[in-house]
């Protein structure tokens, strides 16, 4: 490929494409003032007297070359020179001029000219740009051309606005581009030096010290340490204050370059002053044993007088090179700081009684230190005095009249919104514990009224209700208001909070007093049964692992008479025994030790489920008609929710996500009844055809004659006004239970 030859102006013949800018001015012809060319030829194409015509193509014939414009060709392509030009320095003796060393840069896109000289540091002289980028023009008489890459070469002078340069030498881009396009190019020039830089120089190499130059090289411990600083805790136990307290230190000692700084820790409330630094950052000294050294004892140089006051009395003084006699102060190092020593900080001694853990860590990396026990310096601090409030008034709640001790402007007692946020009623999620109640008493009247105790965990309150019976001559109903009921045998007037019925105090078998009103709790619905097992963290009645170990250390030493007694329970060797014959043993054995929860609970995990199969046909009847009686038609909408949380769109989803979905649309439907339908529509993979589930329940389109339809109870927790149902457990497989109290029997 050919090489592009010149640029521009003097390189536009040589491409072929571009014309010469020709300069225009006024003439005239037959006395008529017109715009003519000045390279205009005559008649016939000769010349006119005195002009000269300018040749259509340069030296190299037409076509050799790229054809490309040059601002295409020649884009970023750049000529640099080393050159110097000499300034005149006027009214000054130390130098009378003074040499500048710049680049001169020629692009060859477009033939413009830069001039910038390099930046000295401290040279005093505005430098950087010189001439900023453009086509100039050649000196006079040619000031109408400009400079061109013909006018440069190595070692030659260039004019440039009445500056002359000396072009000196070129990098080796340029050398290569000279060559190919045809220049012989120079042998490069000296650098001269500037007059006064070098004799400056002479003066600074002239200069000698007046005693050997000691080097104390501190930069490499400033790079490897600098930020690591190691802290040590201290106390000043000033004699002489008038209290007689120690005074908490903090030293910090700065590894870049061992210099110690001390802040006090001033405590609230002292009396001091606030004061930034105990002792500001510096070198700390050591004192000699006499004392501190007296002033100009300790001195940089050494001054010696050798002839004394022989001559004419008076003495002649040189420098000491080696120092004789120079007293050389000691100052504190990191080797000095350790735990339980005492360091002399201009003259309070201080003693280090502790540090943190990168001072530790330091010390046991580069000395081997590994005992780091602090030293006791902090007395105990004296016991906060007992906040008292005074006793409850009697006027509002307890919680109101002691917020208006805690502050001038009595405030609401705040409500734990946390914990009614998390136990609040959501979906199916009643978070109620209901339990089925009677009272304690002696009156045959009131030993058949019967109670529901509902305790909602949201916030801790307790509502009773009676069930309503027919013919008791008592009026049923609510009997007791929604609220937190205070625990019996409190004193009423006291400063300290009263104690209220908890979840945990609620179990089947509990007696407890409301009002004065002893109940005895006999049963509880599912949920609670359920909820309690869930939380068996929180319900140690209701928690298998604890009742399973209490029993195992009743029964461990009468395994065998255990073994026995169960056994001749089952004749039949059914393995299997009634829950009132399995609820009379417990109580025989553990001799009333378990109450009536821990053995419903321990019944409920041994008991034999009544496994029972309902057909598909008969547990949607039941499922319309409980919809049906609910109004609930929301069926196109929850069939769009179904269809836009698949997103495969492959028909099915998990069964959990289709139970969560259908409690969010609150189907006035039992969990375990919602269940057991989802179960109904799984596939062989576990997962759900939400469409036929949905098809099923729509009882608009698809009902089910209503006399097929099998009636089944479904569980409502809202609706709690008869006794609930006795525990669903007629069964106990008590051999499992056996094996896990005694082990298996060989």
């Amino acid at each position: 490929m050919a090489l592009p030859l010149l640029p521009a102006a003097s390189r536009q013949g040589n491409i072929g494409k571009e014309k010469f800018h020709k300069s225009q001015h006024w003439g005239y012809c037959n006395n008529v003032a017109m715009l003519v060319g000045e390279d205009k030829p005559g008649i016939g194409g000769e010349p006119l007297p005195g002009q000269k015509l300018k040749p259509k193509y340069s030296v190299f014939p037409e076509g050799m070359g790229s054809g490309a414009p040059a601002w295409v060709a020649f884009d970023k392509q750049i000529l640099s020179f080393d050159a110097y030009f000499e300034e005149e320095v006027p009214d000054k003796n130390q130098e009378l001029y003074r040499i500048r060393h710049c680049k001169i840069y020629f692009y060859l896109e477009d033939d413009t000219i830069q001039v910038i000289e390099p930046q000295v540091k401290n040279s005093g002289i505005t430098q950087g740009t010189i001439v900023r980028r453009h086509r100039i023009p050649l000196p006079p008489p040619h000031e109408d051309q400009f400079y061109t890459i013909d006018h440069f070469n190595i070692n030659i002078e260039v004019i440039l606005y009445a500056r002359k340069y000396k072009i000196i030498d070129c990098d080796q881009f340029t050398k290569n581009f000279l060559r190919k396009i045809g220049f012989r190019l120079n042998p490069p020039a000296g650098r001269p030096d500037d007059p006064y830089t070098k004799e400056r120089q002479k003066i600074l190499d002239s200069m000698k010290p007046l005693r050997p130059y000691e080097r104390i090289d501190t930069l490499k411990q400033f790079l490897e340490h600098d930020g690591h600083v190691l802290r040590f805790f201290c106390v000043w136990d000033d004699p002489e204050s008038m209290f007689h307290d120690p005074r908490e230190l903090v030293l910090h000692y700065y590894l870049s370059d061992d210099t110690i700084d001390i802040k006090e820790i001033i405590p609230v409330n002292s009396g001091r002053d606030a004061v930034p630094l105990f002792l500001r950052r510096d070198k700390l000294p050591k004192y000699a044993p006499t004392g501190l050294y007296q002033p100009g004892t300790i001195t940089s140089r050494t001054v010696l007088n050798v002839f004394g006051k022989l001559v004419g009395n008076r003495g002649h003084y040189i420098l000491d090179n080696r120092k004789t006699g120079a007293v050389h102060q000691e100052f504190y190092r990191d080797s000095d700081l350790k735990i339980g020593a005492v360091i002399n900080v201009w003259g309070r001694k201080i003693i280090l009684c502790d540090c943190d853990e990168f001072t530790k860590k330091y010390y046991r990396t580069k000395y081997g230190i590994e005992d780091f026990s602090p030293v006791p310096y902090k007395a105990l601090p004296p016991p906060k005095p007992e906040k008292k409030f005074p006793p409850y008034t009697g006027f509002g709640s307890e919680e109101d009249s002691l917020c208006s001790c805690m502050g001038l402007l009595p405030k609401p007692p705040q409500r734990d919104f946390k914990k009614f946020m998390e136990k609040d009623r959501s979906g199916m999620e009643s978070n109620i514990l209901r339990f089925l109640a009677k009272f304690v008493t002696d009156s045959p009247i009131d030993k058949d009224r019967k109670f529901i105790i509902s305790y909602f965990l949201s916030d801790d309150t307790i509502s009773v209700f009676e069930h309503i019976q027919r013919n008791t001559g008592i009026l049923g109903g609510k009997f007791l208001e929604r609220g937190r009921i205070k625990k019996p045998g409190q004193e009423l007037f006291k400063s300290e909070p009263s104690e209220y019925f908890k979840a945990q105090n609620l179990f089947v078998g509990a007696k407890v007093c409301f009002h004065g009103h002893n109940f005895l709790l006999v049963d509880a619905d599912e949920y609670t049964f359920n909820y309690m097992e869930k939380h068996a963290n929180e319900f140690s009645m209701a928690d298998i692992g604890v009742i399973l170990k209490k029993l195992e250390n009743i029964t461990e030493s009468r395994s065998r008479e255990i073994r026995q007694v169960f056994a001749a329970t089952d004749p039949e060797h059914t393995k299997v025994i009634q829950y009132d014959l399995f609820r009379n043993l417990i109580v025989r054995i553990t001799d009333g030790a378990f109450s009536e929860h821990e053995i419903m609970t321990l019944g409920r995990y041994y008991s034999v489920r009544d496994e029972y199969e309902m057909d598909l046909h008969s547990l949607l009847s039941a499922a319309q008609e409980q919809l049906k009686k609910n109004s609930f038609e929301n069926f196109e909408q929850l069939s769009a929710v179904l269809i836009y949380n698949d997103r495969e769109k492959c028909g099915v989803l998990p069964h959990e996500m289709c139970r969560t979905i259908c409690k969010s649309f609150k189907l006035p439907l039992a969990d375990d009844n919602l269940q057991a339908l989802l179960t109904m529509f799984e596939n062989d993979h576990k997962q759900v055809e939400y469409k036929k589930f949905v098809d099923g329940l729509n009882w608009r389109e698809n009902q089910i004659p209503a006399c097929q339809t099998i009636k089944i109870p479904f569980k409502n927790e809202d609706d709690w006004s008869r006794q609930p149902p006795s525990i669903p457990v007629k069964g106990i497989k008590y051999l499992p239970l056996l094996d896990d109290l005694f082990g298996k029997e060989e």
